[in-house]
């Protein structure tokens, strides 16, 4: 089955920067999107930025989209979110997930999604 582990998550001051990364194993088939969701206590999980990883399509949500950026590494089967200037408004539970193409889903919620990974938190100081 798929797995998706992911890394990069931790304390980093607000103005800095921080990059997560969610290394993806098992059918290559079953990871064409890949996407990153974030989620704050008592909130809906929702999407911060989707990449389909045999093409063009890059998503980013539109107010994140000048301070992060999302890319995936086909040798190492590695999708990666690069956080600039991150806020205190950042902080949140982050997570990697992937669903089989060609077609992503533009909708982005979190059932278009099939596998997760782990969540790993991110906290903006002030």
């Amino acid at each position: 089955q798929v797995q998706l582990v992911l890394s990069g998550g931790g304390s980093v001051p607000a103005g800095g920067s921080l990059t997560l990364t969610c290394i993806g194993s098992g059918p290559s088939d079953s990871r064409k999107c890949m996407a990153w969701f974030r989620q704050e206590p008592g909130k809906e999980r929702e999407v911060v930025a989707s990449k389909y990883v045999a093409g063009v399509y890059t998503y980013v949500t539109r107010s994140l989209k000048d301070r992060f950026t999302i890319s995936y590494d086909n040798v190492n089967n590695t999708l990666y979110l690069q956080m600039n200037s991150l806020k205190p408004e950042d902080t949140a539970q982050y997570f990697c997930a992937a669903r089989r193409g060609p077609v992503c889903p533009l909708s982005h919620t979190v059932s278009a999604y099939e596998s997760w990974g782990q969540g790993t938190q991110v906290t903006v100081s002030p």
